[in-house]
């Protein structure tokens, strides 16, 4: 998820090749890869389950996702124009149109070609009229921009078309929902209750700090009732008011974890541009899915996020010092909404 992001800092020299060396920034996300996870702890006795989307070609769906993220950022500099990160904060609240365009089975999984689409807000219509409505260009004010993308059978994104048309702020709600909705194929094949999975990744993203991974830990701890969100005539959403199913209850817990020298957290492209990092970096996102049993879509997922960066950039020879205390917070929450999932049966 993306939350703090440090982009330029001129420090001085030749100013296109420091803004080349620097323009990637920081950003710090959970992001969708491959994940590698070892079983571990308690097995029970009943019959494993897999979770993952168990879609069909023509199936149509949508998703509201809810993403609330604050950015606060201290800066002290002798550099007389600093180029550095903002006070930022986005409050989205949008829905996502998801159309199942091909599945391919592949080893009691699946590779599935999705298109997706943000529903705009319309003057007259409610949440609950937009909902399942068919999206169509509106005259050029908010042209039609779907997105289109290969999920692979392990949770990867691959053949993504259409994101880098979105506006920033739609390309991070995406984002969140994509990781969301591609956690469960990631899980091994079959799983239990109280079954606990480890893995540990390295943050693909740049960053002035070297040596970060990520140690995850996703637990299946039971299963439960669970209900489609229904819209409302007042905008809002609630639980739906057919007959429950049954979700199972994974809890992933990610630490970001520095194995570099804070001393020295030069990466090594920084040092390429003769420029040297100090600093530390550290986070904690909490995850709670609600995956249907019956069709292995995510029903529900919350996620609380909270990152901290603290890093000097300097120049080799200490001179030209930037020095950045980056604080970041999230609240993300997606919900499949009810008349548009898969039948259940």
């Amino acid at each position: 998820m993306p939350l703090a992001y440090v982009p330029v800092i001129l420090l001085g020299g030749n100013r296109k090749t420091l803004t080349n060396a620097l323009s990637a920034g920081v950003r710090l996300v959970v992001f969708i890869g491959l994940m590698v996870w070892a079983p571990f702890g308690v097995r029970s006795r009943e019959e494993p389950v897999t979770l993952s989307p168990r879609l069909q070609a023509g199936q149509t769906f949508t998703y509201l996702i809810r993403f609330r993220t604050e950015k606060h950022v201290k800066t002290e500099s002798r550099v007389v124009t600093p180029m550095g990160p903002d006070e930022a904060e986005v409050d989205a609240h949008t829905l996502l149109s998801v159309e199942v365009l091909d599945v391919q089975p592949e080893n009691g999984k699946a590779i599935v070609h999705v298109r997706t689409q943000f529903i705009p807000a319309r003057d007259g219509l409610s949440l609950q009229e937009r909902v399942g409505q068919q999206v169509q260009p509106d005259a050029g004010i908010n042209p039609r921009k779907p997105v289109e993308f290969t999920l692979l059978a392990d949770g990867r994104v691959d053949r993504l078309k259409g994101f880098d048309a979105l506006l920033p702020e739609q390309q991070q709600t995406w984002q969140e929902w994509v990781r969301h909705f591609a956690i469960a194929n990631a899980f091994p094949r079959g799983v239990k209750r109280g079954q606990k999975w480890k893995s540990e990744d390295a943050e693909k993203s740049p960053s002035p700090i070297a040596g970060l991974n990520w140690v995850k830990t996703a637990t299946y701890v039971r299963d439960e009732p669970c209900r489609l969100a229904q819209a409302t005539p007042t905008g809002d959403v609630a639980p739906s008011d057919r007959q429950s199913e049954t979700c199972a209850v994974v809890l992933t817990t990610a630490i970001l974890k520095q194995k570099s020298s804070p001393r020295d957290a030069t990466p090594g492209d920084y040092k390429l541009h003769e420029l040297r990092t100090l600093g530390t970096a550290k986070g904690v996102n909490e995850t709670i899915t609600y995956i249907s049993l019956s069709t292995g879509l995510v029903v529900r997922a919350t996620e609380e996020a909270k990152q901290f960066m603290d890093v000097i950039v300097a120049k080799a020879d200490g001179s030209n010092r930037v020095h950045y205390n980056v604080e970041a917070k999230s609240h993300v929450e997606v919900l499949l909404v009810e008349g548009t999932a898969p039948n259940s049966n």
